[in-house]
């Protein structure tokens, strides 16, 4: 009885060729999957970038309008700070107008005699005087008069030396002391700062009384 034969390469390529086309398939599927993941991720991180694009964009305006805001604070500020000046200067003003009028009474009280003024000269707080005295001694005396004085205060001796006296006649040796001193007026303190808390407002220093006398050399030292 003969053999039988059977051939079983058609069959075996067959299945060759179907996993072969299932490996395709299989990999083209993967490969538009991962396809779509990414462009699945990609728009997400678009939307994600623009989101914050937008953010930052009304970040930045918001940040412009407060630099513009504190620009006009600033200004607002410097305004501030120039009214205040202002207005210190006006009080200062208000508080010490009767400065000068102090001063010269001041000068004439506490002038000894044999002392007199050439010239007075006011800058601030600070007043410089020059004149003639008879004596280092009468000098001496009148800055300590100054010390005293309710209005006047620091005296300090700039100069002092011998000249030839005014209107001394030629071939006479007549001398005097001729000196420079400069001293200090007390300003008022403002009144808020100095009136007691819930108590009446200070009031500033009251001049010295007036002599009931005054002496014919006392009222000759300022001419």
């Amino acid at each position: 009885m003969a053999g039988v034969r059977i051939n079983l390469l058609p069959h075996r390529e067959q299945k060759r060729q179907a996993r072969q086309r299932q490996f395709i398939s299989l990999a083209l599927s993967l490969g538009v999957l991962a396809l779509a993941v990414v462009a699945l991720v990609h728009g997400i991180l678009s939307a994600q970038i623009e989101n914050q694009k937008s953010r930052n964009t009304l970040l930045k305006a918001e940040i412009a309008k407060l630099d513009e805001q504190i620009k006009e604070i600033d200004r607002l500020r410097d305004q501030i700070q120039a009214v205040l000046a202002r207005k210190q200067v006006v009080e200062t003003l208000q508080a010490n107008r009767s400065e000068a009028v102090h001063i010269l009474d001041q000068l004439v009280r506490q002038l000894p005699d044999g002392i007199y003024l050439r010239s007075i000269r006011q800058v601030g707080p600070k007043v410089t005087i020059n004149g003639y005295a008879q004596s280092n001694a009468r000098v001496s005396t009148l800055m300590r008069n100054i010390e005293a004085s309710p209005w006047l205060t620091n005296p300090e001796l700039v100069e002092i030396k011998l000249v030839p006296a005014p209107g001394t006649p030629k071939g006479r040796d007549l001398k005097i002391n001729e000196f420079t001193l400069n001293f200090l007026v007390k300003r008022a303190a403002p009144i808020e700062a100095s009136a007691p808390a819930g108590g009446p407002p200070a009031k500033a220093p009251a001049a010295a009384p007036a002599k009931t006398k005054a002496s014919a050399s006392t009222t000759g030292k300022l001419s």
